[in-house]
């Protein structure tokens, strides 16, 4: 469960490294995997001065405000099958405003419970589903 200010490691490429949230969107107090919440970049990649063009333009900065998808929690949470998954960190990935993944590839592990919340496009980006 990831509370107010709770910070979590960002698993896409969008260029975001570390957010912290700063409200849970299904209106309650914590989010699980699978929730949404609303987030704030705390550490970015640095921008490389030498390049130009599409490399050089980082879709996030640091201070910028986004929704974010929980896709790890280090709060165990129960299966339906009575076995219990949790993880090491809290990852998240950045949203658009369309609720589709900012970046294009996912860097992890996510959660089984996308797939029980219809993240179905975060869940096909994902290279392993536990």
């Amino acid at each position: 469960m990831i509370g107010l200010k709770g910070t979590l490691n960002v698993i896409d490429n969008s260029g975001a490294i570390i957010a912290e949230c700063i409200r849970v969107m299904n209106g309650g107090r914590f989010a699980r995997a699978g929730d949404e919440i609303v987030c704030v970049v705390k550490r970015a990649r640095p921008i490389n001065p030498n390049l130009t063009g599409q490399a050089a333009t980082q879709k996030v900065q640091k201070g910028d405000v986004r929704h974010a998808l929980v896709v790890r929690a280090r709060k165990e949470t129960p299966r339906p099958d009575g076995r219990y998954i949790r993880f090491d960190d809290n990852a998240c990935v950045l949203l658009n405003n369309k609720k589709e993944p900012l970046g294009t590839r996912i860097l992890g592990v996510v959660s089984a419970e996308l797939r029980a919340k219809n993240w179905m496009k975060v869940a096909s980006l994902a290279p392993r589903i536990v």
